[in-house]
C-alpha cells in the first residue's frame, strides 16, 4: 500500500474537522476533490475510514489508526521540508573556503565573524594552503570557493577581483636600509635575501620585480614560510621582500618594515569559482558579503586596497 503526504493532509483535516465542508475549507479545495481523494484512500487500504451520516462524519477505528500515523509522517516531512528551506534560503549548511595563509589569518577572520552574526546556523571551515592547492580543491569539489592568486587558472575555474597588496621591504632593526622612509628593490641588490620557498606564489612575484629591477641577492636562504622569513630577518641573517597581508604573520618579529617602489610590485587576490552551476546557498550567502565589503567601508590592513580601487 502506498499513500501520498497530500492524502494524509487530507484524510487528517477531515478526521481533525470532523467535516467534509470544513475540511475543504480549510485546505481551500472542493469538497468534491476532498470525497474523492478520502475514496482512493479507502480503495487502497481496502478499508472504510470514516462512518458517514447525513449530519455527522465518525472515524473508524482503521482511521483512528491512520490519523496516528497520518500526524506523525506530515510532521516530519513538514519539519523535514523545512529544513530544506533554510538551506535553499542560505540559513543552513557549510561553506568551505580554499585560501592562501594570509587571507586565512588577516583577511577572513573580521568577514567571518560578520558573517556568523548574520548566519549562525551556517558552519565555516576554512582550508589554508599554497595557492595551487586552493586552486585544486575547488576544481575537485572539495571547496566551494577559494580567495587567492589566480594567474592561470585550471580548466573549469573563473576569478572575480577582491583585493590587492603591495610589497614591502622587511629589514632586521639597525640595518642602514632602515633609516630610509622607502626603499627600491634596486636597493636590496647585493644584500643577503631570506626567500619564500620556490612553489610559493609570492616567490614568484619576488623573483619578478626583483629581475624587473635588476637586483641580484648577495646569496638566498630559502625557507617554507613566512614566520620563519621573519625569525631569519630579525636574526640579522638577511633582508626579504614580501606583500602587506603577510606582514601580521611576522608581528612576533622585531623587525623594520619599509614599503618597496620602482617598480611598485602588488599581487592581485581574486575569489575563484567553478564556471557553470552557482555556489551552494551557503556559500552564495558568504559571497555576498564579502564582495558587498568595498561599498561598506570595511577597514583593511596598510597597503592593502580593494581591487579597481584606489591605491
Amino acid at each position: 500500500m502506498d499513500l501520498s503526504v497530500r492524502q494524509l493532509v487530507v484524510f487528517a483535516a477531515v478526521a481533525r474537522a470532523g467535516s467534509f465542508t470544513d475540511a475543504a475549507r480549510e485546505l481551500r479545495i472542493s469538497q468534491s476533490a476532498l470525497s474523492r481523494t478520502v475514496q482512493e484512500m479507502e480503495r487502497t487500504l481496502r478499508v472504510r475510514l470514516f462512518e458517514r451520516t447525513t449530519r455527522t462524519v465518525r472515524r473508524t477505528p482503521e482511521g483512528d489508526e491512520l490519523l496516528a500515523v497520518a500526524e506523525r509522517v506530515v510532521g516530519v516531512h513538514r519539519a523535514e521540508m523545512g529544513r530544506l528551506g533554510r538551506y535553499l534560503e542560505g540559513e543552513t549548511g557549510t561553506v568551505t573556503i580554499a585560501t592562501v595563509p594570509s587571507v586565512a589569518a588577516v583577511l577572513l577572520p573580521p568577514v567571518i565573524s560578520g558573517f556568523r552574526a548574520r548566519r549562525p546556523d551556517i558552519r565555516v571551515r576554512v582550508l589554508d594552503s599554497m595557492s595551487d592547492i586552493a586552486l585544486d580543491r575547488v576544481a575537485a569539489g572539495t571547496a566551494d570557493f577559494a580567495i587567492t592568486l589566480a594567474d592561470r587558472l585550471p580548466a573549469g575555474l573563473y576569478r572575480r577581483p577582491l583585493v590587492r597588496d603591495a610589497f614591502f621591504a622587511a629589514l632586521p632593526r639597525g640595518h642602514p636600509l632602515a633609516e630610509r622612509t622607502s626603499l627600491r628593490w634596486r636597493d636590496l641588490g647585493g644584500e643577503p635575501f631570506i626567500a619564500i620557498g620556490a612553489d610559493s606564489s609570492v616567490r614568484k612575484l619576488t623573483d619578478r620585480a626583483m629581475a624587473s629591477a635588476g637586483v641580484q641577492a648577495a646569496g638566498t636562504i630559502e625557507v617554507g614560510n613566512v614566520s620563519t622569513v621573519g625569525g631569519l630577518v630579525a636574526a640579522g641573517l638577511g633582508v626579504s621582500a614580501l606583500p602587506a597581508l603577510v606582514r601580521v604573520l611576522m608581528s612576533f618579529a622585531d623587525i623594520a618594515h619599509r614599503p618597496l617602489t620602482g617598480p611598485v610590485a602588488a599581487r592581485e587576490i581574486g575569489v575563484v569559482l567553478p564556471a557553470g552551476a552557482g555556489p551552494a546557498p551557503a556559500a552564495r550567502r558568504f559571497l555576498d558579503l564579502l564582495e558587498s565589503l568595498p561599498g561598506t567601508g570595511h577597514p583593511l590592513p596598510a597597503d592593502v586596497a580593494w581591487a579597481g580601487g584606489p591605491d
